[in-house]
């Protein structure tokens, strides 16, 4: 006997926005439909719904005539519901928590899918995939990637006090730079700033690591034998990517590389970790616009003889040492533990052992950059 086929018009998956942004976070629940059109009626097996997330990196790297492919996958859940409408049915399924943000480049990604399977006897099974994208829930309280919120390390010798931040910045924020430079060449130096991407990808032992500028900014020229204090408001883009931390074979961190820059001679140089959270949203998940840029007068320093406190800082009394930047929770503003506008403080620091007199830990980077006097 012939065998008849019934063939699918069309099946389809799809999930209800949660808010305007379009973005989930973990602990959040989706609700979706499936839409099965058929010629005509026939017996199906099963109908179910799959929500997946895993994570995966793959490279190959050459040496001399043998390529070696390096590859490492993780399966963070794979959640199936059966559905029992007929043609159309909803389904009600729950994001497990701590899973990291949605992420996609050149060697991996880390993809969150929707999946509707129909199985039917005799018949090859029909799939249809729809991708969401999740967002990474921070938790500013246990995260321990967060827990260093900020670090002072006083100089003994020139009483200099640095102010080291852990940097946690939304995607739009403005992140002000105050360099001091003492600029002791004959020639023009310019403050140059880059913040950049650094992707870490781990498998079979192996780590690479591929790094991008996302912007670069220069600075006015400081003239030959002046002192002044520079400032800089950095704006991250608000496209940019958030920080994933919690993937143990994919990491995506930021840097923000400030430098002079010094003709014939090399750059001096700092760089800072950078904890990019997602864009503020408001209570419908629109985008909140990005945080205003504050003057320098709510950051002044003690002994400063410029209005504002922005003027090139002196020695200051034992009595008196810079003054810290405010506290975190002195805004008011979500999350608590920020402030509106991230800072960062560059001291002059010339010692010649660094790491020794000031003392700070090898694991956390410090916040100054140690030569600013340049002779020629």
């Amino acid at each position: 006997l012939p065998t008849i086929r019934t063939k699918i018009k069309s099946l389809s998956v799809g999930y209800n926005p949660i808010n305007k942004s379009n973005i989930f976070t973990s602990g959040d629940c989706i609700t979706g439909q499936i839409t099965l059109d058929m010629e005509k009626r026939c017996t199906i097996d099963s109908l179910c719904i799959k929500l997946k997330g895993k994570a995966e990196v793959k490279w190959t790297e050459h040496y001399g005539k043998q390529s070696v492919t390096y590859h490492a996958k993780v399966k963070y859940f794979s959640i199936k519901q059966f559905v029992v409408e007929k043609g159309k049915g909803k389904g009600l399924l729950s994001l497990i928590r701590e899973l990291p943000s949605s992420f996609k480049d050149t060697y991996g990604k880390i993809v969150y899918t929707l999946e509707a399977n129909l199985s039917r006897s005799m018949r090859v099974d029909s799939k249809v995939k729809e991708k969401f994208t999740l967002s990474h829930n921070w938790n500013l309280n246990s995260d321990p990637t967060l827990m260093v919120l900020s670090r002072r390390i006083t100089h003994t010798h020139t009483q200099t006090l640095i102010v080291y931040d852990v940097l946690l910045c939304f995607a739009g924020e403005g992140i002000k730079v105050v360099a001091s430079i003492h600029n002791k060449s004959s020639r023009d130096i310019k403050p140059k700033y880059c913040l950049y991407k650094k992707c870490s990808y781990f498998a079979k032992g192996k780590r690479k690591v591929h790094t991008k500028d996302i912007l670069k900014e220069v600075g006015d020229p400081i003239p030959p034998s002046a002192g002044q204090t520079v400032t800089r408001v950095i704006t991250i883009p608000p496209d940019t990517c958030v920080s994933i931390l919690n993937c143990i074979i994919l990491r995506v961190e930021y840097r923000l590389r400030v430098y002079l820059d010094v003709k014939y001679a090399s750059d001096p140089e700092i760089k800072f970790p950078i904890v990019i959270l997602p864009a503020l949203q408001g209570p419908d998940g629109e985008h909140l616009p990005a945080y205003p840029t504050y003057g320098s007068e709510g950051y002044a320093f003690a002994g400063s003889d410029m209005p504002g406190g922005t003027g090139f800082p002196q020695n200051p009394a034992a009595s008196g040492p810079f003054a810290p930047p405010p506290p975190y929770g002195t805004y008011g503003m979500y999350p608590r533990l920020m402030s509106p506008l991230q800072n960062i403080y560059l001291r002059d620091l010339t010692a010649p052992d660094r790491e020794t007199q000031c003392g700070y830990p090898t694991s956390l980077p410090p916040a100054a950059i140690y030569v600013t006097q340049y002779h020629e």
